[in-house]
């Protein structure tokens, strides 16, 4: 009698630790799909919302609530196929030459600022040391910005090259740097510390030589 007592005692415990997996797996989920929601780039929202709602489809289906289950497969499906639209948008852009002291521009540097001090924290923005200003935009929509100066042979030195976080995607930087080449730019280098940055720097072709990063372009392309 004492034994199958034991035994049933033991199976409670299992039955008892299961749940709390499963509930785990809901709470994880769920967590998952809030935080996405504070992300500011597009990209890391729908990247950890599907995350999430992947998570939750699974316990929705270990507690076999199809319904539930089913929607969030849905919403995975949903967000790969933005995520994909992501790497491939579907986007035209304008390149407006600016001048350092340009209104639009202080108006752009003061309302990013603090993004931009994120991205780039530790590297001061040295907007009187530039004589390139490219402003880039999305349908008049500022998009991303260039600060740089001329050097010798063609050589530009990126002192900022920040875009706003809706368009994180590369396609800004693709557009600006198949534009450069019609203002006499070779060769693209980056002297500061990147920090963040270096990530976008290596996705974007630049090599490291020396300590800076170096990028040579050719009509748009990469050498």
């Amino acid at each position: 009698m004492y034994m199958v007592r034991a035994m049933r005692f033991g199976k409670g415990e299992d039955r008892m630790d299961t749940a709390m997996i499963i509930e785990t797996i809901g709470y994880l989920g769920s967590a998952l799909v809030l935080v996405s929601f504070l992300m500011a780039s597009v990209v890391k929202l729908r990247v950890i919302n599907s995350a999430g709602g992947l998570i939750f489809a699974v316990y929705a289906l270990l507690i076999h609530s199809y319904p539930t289950a089913l929607m969030n497969f849905c919403l995975v499906g949903i967000n790969l196929y933005y995520l994909a639209r992501l790497r491939h948008p579907d986007r035209s852009y304008t390149l407006i030459e600016e001048k350092r002291d340009s209104s639009m521009l202080q108006a752009f540097l003061e309302h990013y600022g603090e993004d931009i001090a994120g991205c780039f924290s530790g590297n001061r923005v040295a907007v009187e040391d530039a004589d390139v200003v490219c402003l880039i935009c999305h349908h008049m929509t500022p998009a991303g910005i260039l600060l740089g100066k001329r050097r010798e042979g063609g050589v530009l030195e990126i002192l900022l090259d920040y875009t706003t976080p809706e368009y994180r995607d590369c396609s800004v930087g693709k557009y600006l740097y198949s534009r450069l080449p019609e203002m006499g730019v070779q060769s693209l280098v980056y002297t500061r510390e990147p920090l963040k940055h270096e990530a976008y720097l290596k996705k974007m072709g630049f090599i490291r030589e020396k300590g800076v990063y170096v990028k040579r372009i050719t009509n748009g392309k990469t050498n």
